[in-house]
């Protein structure tokens, strides 16, 4: 059986599991022949006692490879089932007739003569197993001596070289000629270290070529047959993938139908323009991304590798190739073979990208319509902003977006909405804010209002640190327009490479197409944010009316705690009829932005301040520590009355009665009864300080 490879130390180191030491097609061909003598049954037989019955199906699939244990451990399976000690010698030499290997044949038999296949015996044997290799010492027009050594660290098995001596017998008929005739000298069970054998063939001559091929079918013509289904089969699995992924995995998995060798590799082009697509089997990860760079730049393999193009009649989509651990592996034909395959493989590669270009386009298209229904509900700008960024990343196909809204009174331009951005990359943008004296890109925008591409090698300063922040090293920015007016800026950025070199094309007019989108809900959203504070505020003094804050003080109610801890209080003007008639409707219009301006100012953060009507102004006072506190409050109100109001240049004295009520435990949560019990201690207070007036006279 076979073991590990021997480690730094000398000791033998466990092999990854089902290393690629034994191709699939040694694997098939043995389970064939038992089929052939032993039936289903058999089959089964060997799997199970080779311990590859839960793998079954995979087993008999070529384009797999198997560790050469696994490979030791079906022979004894099979030479077992079916009784027969020579079982592996049977199986070698029922491999060229048993319809596998059609590439391998084809290429043996351009060479012409069963020398010639001699001579190139080494690298074919490769092809067969990584973990050997032969050695052709002596040949001649009609025999040839050859060594068959297995590495260091692989315990050696008499099934295997009978497996090896089969298939060398049959290189004759390859030819028409019958089977050559063996002498196994030496094996290296016999604790030589090496198998040799001789073997002897007929010389060819015109009558028995003739002959041949009128008494039984000519093995090139049914191995062209069998290689012609195989790439038939082949192009159909491929097309038949569902994403281009698979496809990948798929063309580089069944390349060894084309041409076996231990390893191969493919390297295309990303239909988005990214970085290549490289898919390997056989090959160490760590190797990839430097053979994948050779490959692409052109660089002569040697007789390591056959490397052939991946094109079609429309488009060059790369390179695949067949890699050899040495020099040892390629033969003549064998280009032509892989090339052949490769032209499959593009097709499908044509068939699959079109296919995933049209579920792009038809996602584009859904998205793009799913945004429309979306903005037609959105009830504000920020809500608008989240939608058109999100939207982005499918519209447009991007790995980030962002929506940043121009702010006119301050000047700058502030990202309002991100996709596609870590927690820490959205925090930097919110607290990154543009103004164009500090950024000429901003300026540039508000001023030539043109889509531009900004990368971090030559933006300003303050650009630069935003898309270092956010992990960008270029990104495209539409700035969003309403007309003359200049709204915002709709970014996107993709991963290292993927990003356009210039603008124009389908991503420019997507952008386009967004950006009018979102140009058109911001509008709206303002329109109705502006109708919204309309309805539910003062339009003189700013502050919430009745409606407003009749919400407001129902949702503290709701929020208020068992033991009440809200109060309210209603303040109505002293003297402001006076003020009215003496100075004017104007100056009492004045007089009420002040007041309103007074009392912002006296109340505490939480607190809401409304306008409810003339001059008749409440205030909700969340959580209150008892009754005390919102007397208070109230006295803190009025205290806010006691500098004179300055209209138009006359100072002007207005005072005020304030009312308050709190809500306890033992009350029901009404909004209006707690508002008219305000409203009544107001009263009381004022007729209080009106008594007092009175008596002070």
């Amino acid at each position: 059986m076979g073991t590990g490879a021997p480690g730094s130390d000398g000791t033998t180191a466990a092999r990854p599991a089902e290393a690629r030491e034994t191709p699939g097609i040694t694997m098939a061909g043995v389970l064939t022949y038992v089929r052939r003598h032993g039936g289903d049954d058999a089959v089964a037989a060997v799997l199970d006692r080779a311990g590859l019955g839960e793998v079954a199906d995979q087993v008999e699939d070529q384009a797999r490879w198997w560790s050469y244990d696994t490979r030791i451990r079906l022979f004894t399976a099979a030479t077992e089932v079916l009784g027969d000690p020579d079982t592996m010698f049977h199986v070698g030499a029922a491999a060229m007739r048993s319809g596998l290997g059609h590439s391998l044949l084809l290429v043996l038999r351009a060479l012409g003569t069963p020398r010639q296949v001699f001579r190139q015996l080494p690298r074919a044997a490769a092809k067969f197993t990584t973990v050997s290799h032969m050695e052709i010492r002596e040949i001649t027009a009609t025999s040839a001596t050859v060594a068959l050594h297995l590495a260091d660290g692989y315990a050696h098995s008499a099934l295997d070289c009978a497996y090896a001596r089969g298939l060398a017998v049959m290189i004759p008929a390859i030819f028409g000629l019958p089977p050559g005739v063996l002498a196994h000298t030496e094996c290296c069970v016999d604790g030589t270290g090496t198998c040799v054998y001789r073997l002897t063939w007929e010389r060819r001559s015109p009558w028995r070529r003739r002959r041949a091929g009128t008494a039984q079918a000519d093995p090139e013509l049914a191995a062209l047959r069998g290689q012609l289904r195989t790439l038939q089969s082949a192009a159909g699995d491929l097309v038949a993938g569902e994403d281009l992924d698979t496809v990948l995995h798929r063309i580089v998995a069944r390349a060894g139908e084309a041409v076996l060798a231990p390893a191969h590799l493919l390297v295309v082009a990303a239909p988005d323009g990214g970085p290549p697509l490289v898919h390997g089997a056989g090959i160490p990860g760590a190797r990839l991304p430097d053979l994948a760079e050779r490959i692409l730049s052109g660089d002569d393999l040697g007789r390591t590798a056959v490397v052939v193009d991946v094109a079609s009649a429309r488009r060059r989509h790369g390179k695949l190739a067949a890699i050899y651990p040495s020099g040892d592996g390629e033969m003549a034909d064998e280009h032509a073979m892989l090339a052949a395959y490769a032209g499959h493989a593009a097709a499908a590669l044509d068939l699959i990208i079109a296919l995933e270009d049209a579920r792009t386009e038809a996602d584009r298209a859904g998205a793009l319509l799913e945004l429309s229904h979306e903005l037609a509900a959105a009830a504000d700008p920020a809500e608008v902003a989240r939608l058109v960024a999100a939207a982005l990343l499918r519209v447009v196909g991007c790995a980030r977006a962002s929506l940043l809204l121009w702010d006119p009174g301050a000047g700058v331009l502030r990202a309002s909405a991100t996709a596609g951005l870590s927690d820490e990359q959205a925090a930097v943008m919110r607290r990154t804010a543009l103004r164009p004296e500090e950024t000429p890109e901003v300026m540039v925008l508000l001023t030539d209002r043109e889509p531009l591409i900004f990368d971090d090698a030559t933006s300003s300063p303050t650009l630069r640190a935003l898309l270092r922040g956010v992990g960008s090293a270029r990104v495209v920015a539409v700035p969003l327009l309403a007309g003359s007016a200049f709204l915002g800026v709709v970014t996107v950025g993709w991963q290292p490479g993927e990003a356009p070199e210039e603008l124009g094309g389908d991503v420019l007019a997507r952008l386009r197409g967004v950006g009018d989108q979102a140009a058109t809900a911001l509008q709206k959203a303002r329109l109705l944010e502006t109708v919204r504070h309309q309805a539910t505020h003062d339009a003189l003094t700013g502050l919430p009316n009745r409606v407003l804050f009749l919400e407001r003080l129902e949702a503290s109610l709701a929020e208020a705690g068992p033991d009440g801890g809200l109060g309210v209080l209603f303040c109505d003007l002293d003297r402001f009829k006076d003020v009215n008639d003496s100075l004017g409707h104007a100056a009492g219009d004045e007089l009420l932005r002040q007041v309103s301006a007074r009392l912002r100012a006296a109340v505490r953060p939480g607190d809401t301040v409304g306008r409810l009507s003339g001059d008749e102004f409440a205030i909700v006072l969340p959580d209150l520590a008892d009754a005390d506190h919102a007397r208070t409050l109230a006295d803190r109100i009025a205290a806010c009355f006691d500098e004179p109001f300055r209209l138009e240049g006359t100072p002007v004295r207005v005072g005020t009665s304030v009312g308050a009520a709190v809500l306890g435990a033992d009350r029901g949560r009404d909004a209006d009864a707690l508002l008219r019990e305000a409203d009544a201690a107001m009263y009381r207070e004022k007729q209080r300080r009106g008594r007092s007036a009175r008596a002070a006279r």
